[in-house]
């Protein structure tokens, strides 16, 4: 089965002056999936038919990836303009709130759009993403600027396209398949289906834009409030980009708040171990 095939029927709605592709299976209440980088809507994959049955669930290609719009303006990846796609893309389809999932830099956006509209969530559901605050913090130690080295070296101009195009794309297999535990999670049909995406008119330096812009605002700001959206986090112990550390003392930040770590298992924790996140996301949802 391709791509193209799997996972639902493949729909277009146009949000905020862009035109994203989403896939959608199911009916009932909206579950809204948000990917990161460098995915699709396809690392979803595991999770749409498990959720279908009782949900809406509608997994999106953020804007710059993929089949969704690509903006050329590096001003237009900015947390402000996610913020505005996404209320747009919950009103559009008709609902009032959802069921928010995020991972990576869907969970960023997840989050920001939390403290935006918390009126739009019901549950917000975030897969190996800290808190904003967290992260801020993170970034002011040693060990995860280390980690977060390939930040600064998104900034450069034009080297990291060329740097991730190179090879026939394998630093796109090196990011799924060289940081996972579980290597067999990923099959060289899902690794050519990232590359593919990836190698898009416009993608590659979309999908950088989004790193491009991140000093230049308030994702990174420090001082948030008490987040009221009920919440819960799944955290691959094994991430080599994001420290354990950043989930420590999450419940200053976020009242209603439950972890699940799953050890042995890295950052696609949704892709790597999804029948842990499916059963973790169904008790959350459950209670």
């Amino acid at each position: 089965m391709s791509v193209r095939e799997s996972s639902g029927k493949h729909e277009y709605i146009t949000t905020n002056g862009v035109k994203l592709h989403y896939v959608t299976q199911g009916e009932g209440p909206l579950m809204l999936m948000l990917h990161g980088f460098p995915e699709f809507w396809y690392s979803w994959r595991h999770q749409i038919p498990e959720f279908a049955q009782d949900f809406k669930v509608v997994a999106i290609d953020l804007r710059g990836y993929n089949d969704s719009d690509k903006p050329t303006d590096k001003s237009a990846y900015v947390m402000d303009e996610f913020i505005k796609d996404i209320e747009g893309v919950i009103k559009g389809l008709g609902y009032e709130k959802c069921v928010l999932v995020g991972h990576d830099w869907g969970g960023a956006i997840a989050w920001n759009f939390a403290y935006a509209h918390p009126e739009m969530i019901e549950r917000l559901i975030i897969l190996n993403l800290p808190h904003p605050a967290k992260f801020a913090q993170g970034l002011r130690t040693p060990q995860q600027l280390l980690r977060s080295y390939y930040i600064f070296i998104f900034q450069l101009p034009w080297i990291p396209e060329l740097l991730l195009q190179s090879s026939n794309y394998q630093a796109i297999e090196t990011a799924f398949k060289g940081t996972a535990v579980n290597k067999n999670a990923f099959t060289q049909a899902d690794i050519k289906a990232y590359k593919n995406a990836a190698a898009k008119p416009g993608a590659l330096t979309a999908m950088l834009n989004y790193y491009r812009n991140v000093f230049s605002q308030r994702i990174l700001n420090p001082n948030r409030g008490i987040l009221e959206v009920p919440t819960l986090m799944i955290w691959g112990e094994n991430d080599t980009a994001l420290g354990k550390e950043l989930t420590y003392d999450t419940t200053a930040y976020v009242r209603d708040f439950q972890i699940k770590y799953i050890p042995n298992c890295g950052h696609w924790v949704q892709q790597e171990q999804p029948e842990l996140v499916n059963q973790y996301m169904a008790e959350f949802l459950r209670t």
